[in-house]
């Protein structure tokens, strides 16, 4: 898991599999630098292929900003465990979360490059999901 605090909306990366989580985070780390707060969630508990509530939630902590959060997800699954741990967040907090409808190595990309310039969380989804258009 990598992270960086700031102001910038956070990004999180949630997977089935932890090497491509990783693997994306690594993209976006390098296109971005440390200015945007950066996790990963990636595997099942047991290190396999698959996601959780719990580690995702923990990346959401460890990218977590007062601008918000925007989470990309690889399948329905990712999607499904994201959306608990959002709500676990509480309602004040969860407000600042979005789930992006955008693909997952682009999507994060894209959104990073979009947040490293401080633009809101409502304009980073935006940004992203442009490519699902």
């Amino acid at each position: 898991m990598t992270t960086a605090r700031g102001a910038n909306v956070g990004i999180v990366i949630v997977s089935h599999s932890p090497l491509v989580a990783q693997g994306a985070a690594d993209m976006v780390r390098q296109m971005v630098g440390g200015c945007v707060p950066l996790a990963w969630s990636g595997g099942n508990v047991e290190g396999g292929l698959g996601t959780h509530v719990a580690g995702i939630l923990v990346a959401i902590e460890a990218a977590w900003s007062e601008a918000g959060v925007a989470i990309f997800v690889d399948l329905g699954g990712a999607e499904t465990n994201s959306e608990m741990a959002v709500e676990m967040l509480g309602p004040a907090r969860a407000a600042k979360v979005a789930i992006c409808n955008a693909p997952l190595v682009e999507g994060a990309v894209v959104a990073a490059a979009e947040a490293s310039g401080g633009s809101t969380l409502a304009r980073v989804v935006a940004t992203a999901e442009e490519l699902s258009a």
